[in-house]
């Protein structure tokens, strides 16, 4: 299964981070299949930037964002719905 999630680069202490598409099983700063965006915690504001065709096209490809993913592509302004169960939906014969 594919994921989107955060790898982290920069100095130590000064981290900046990468959005990439990778495997789930893949380490966090292993091997990734695409880098889609970049975000910088340590600028006032935060720093996020997202390709927002790419993420859309990854997303309808059935990769799942991580917590921190899911909002940073949120603050991107790229819309999604995630699939959940509704209540009810399960075990009805």
């Amino acid at each position: 299964m594919l994921k989107i999630r955060l790898r982290r680069v920069g100095a130590k202490k000064k981290p900046q981070y990468r959005v990439v598409v990778a495997e789930a099983q893949a380490p966090r700063d292993g091997a990734f299949v695409e880098i889609i965006g970049h975000y910088n915690p340590l600028t006032d504001p935060s720093t996020v930037t997202i390709d927002r065709e790419k993420a859309l096209k990854w997303l309808s490809n059935g990769a799942q964002p991580t917590g921190r993913a899911a909002k940073l592509l949120n603050i991107a302004g790229v819309e999604y719905r995630q699939a959940k169960p509704k209540q009810g939906e399960e075990g009805t014969s």
